[in-house]
């Protein structure tokens, strides 16, 4: 199999530490790439990136992809230096135990482990019970909890400390590709198309918003300040081809499949068609997905700026969603880059996808 080569932008978007209200990593990525491509660049109070190209076309097109990812954050130390937390995003408590943590400090990042007790010392009961958060605790070592507090301080924020790899050929894991690979999707949208010899309609905004994981919160600042007449989120989907995922209930998506695009009442139709003649335009392959009610993304929020925003939504297939081992194939994410700056050339003057 060929030695696939995962791009700069992406891998140090990966390598980014950056839970929902402390994007400082990733958001120092995304300007560091995007921000010379584009005409005009700015931040926000949120911590959102916004990047405007063709600031003057028409119609204006967002694409959107969150920068934030899931973390803990220190809420207490205990008079032994252990270190007691709260969770930031939706966690799966089966899976915090026994993991290798960062604490990002004011002084720099601190290693230490989640400990609970060991299966030995539990009886029967407490072997099938799956612990309460209040139950884990954050182990750097420290003696006292004057000791802990001199390297750490409540309200500082941690991430597991599983980097990226690449493990068969264009396949990989990583503790956040949701969604460090839909804030690279829209930045490199936006790179390519900044190098198009022939202009195109559309103003086009890249936003790496903040804080999805707790509420869609920066696009809902950004879709206001934006005022698109068209969006795109780009997300991560569920990759429904492993054990123990029924079909029936989830739909059918593969990883490797292409880029999902979703159906629904979140999604516009004349955007989903677009997307979907794009997409066969780029000979970009492609799954599909339904979701009756507004989806967990931040084209909930967009959809509802202002007076209203036609929106659609493009998932890169993932397995085991928000567990420290997230699975993608980079060949779905070049994908949906491809579909996107297919899309966005597409677009014609006046045409606002109303229906």
């Amino acid at each position: 199999m060929p030695t696939y080569t995962a791009p700069a932008f992406l891998t140090e978007l990966l390598h980014a530490r950056s839970p929902s209200g402390f994007e400082s990593e990733a958001q120092a990525v995304f300007d560091r790439h995007v921000r010379p491509a584009a005409d005009t660049y700015a931040n926000d109070a949120l911590g959102n990136r916004i990047a405007v190209l063709n600031p003057a076309g028409d119609p204006v097109l967002m694409l959107a992809g969150h920068l934030d990812e899931l973390g803990l954050i220190i809420t207490y130390v205990n008079k032994d230096g252990f270190i007691y937390f709260d969770t930031i995003g939706g966690h799966d408590r089966t899976v915090i135990s026994g993991r290798r943590v960062i604490i990002q400090t004011a002084n720099g990042p601190i290693r230490g482990v989640t400990g609970k007790r060991a299966i030995h010392l539990m009886d029967e009961g407490d072997r099938k019970k799956v612990p309460e958060i209040h139950e884990i605790w954050i182990d750097i070592g420290a003696r006292s909890k004057k000791e802990a507090l001199e390297r750490v301080a409540i309200g500082d924020p941690a991430t597991y400390d599983h980097e990226f790899e690449l493990f068969r050929g264009s396949v990989g894991a990583a503790r956040a590709f949701d969604n460090k690979v839909g804030a690279y999707v829209v930045g490199e949208t936006l790179i390519r198309l900044a190098r198009e010899k022939k202009r195109f309609a559309a103003k086009v905004v890249s936003v790496g918003t903040s804080q999805e994981e707790i509420g869609v919160r920066g696009a809902t600042t950004a879709a206001y300040a934006v005022n698109p007449h068209i969006a795109i989120a780009v997300d991560v989907g569920h990759a429904t081809d492993h054990p123990d995922c029924d079909n029936r209930r989830y739909g059918e998506t593969k990883l490797g499949g292409g880029p999902i695009l979703c159906r629904g009442a979140n999604i516009n139709p004349k955007v989903y068609q677009r997307l979907l003649a794009a997409a066969k335009k780029a000979k970009v392959p492609f799954q599909l997905e339904a979701d009756p009610r507004p989806t967990g993304t931040d084209a909930r929020a967009i959809q509802m700026g202002r007076g209203g925003v036609a929106t659609g939504l493009v998932s890169i297939p993932l397995r085991y969603m928000h567990t420290p081992s997230e699975v993608v194939d980079l060949e779905d994410v070049e994908r949906c880059v491809k579909l996107l700056v297919e899309f966005a050339k597409g677009l014609e003057k006046g045409d606002y996808a109303h229906w």
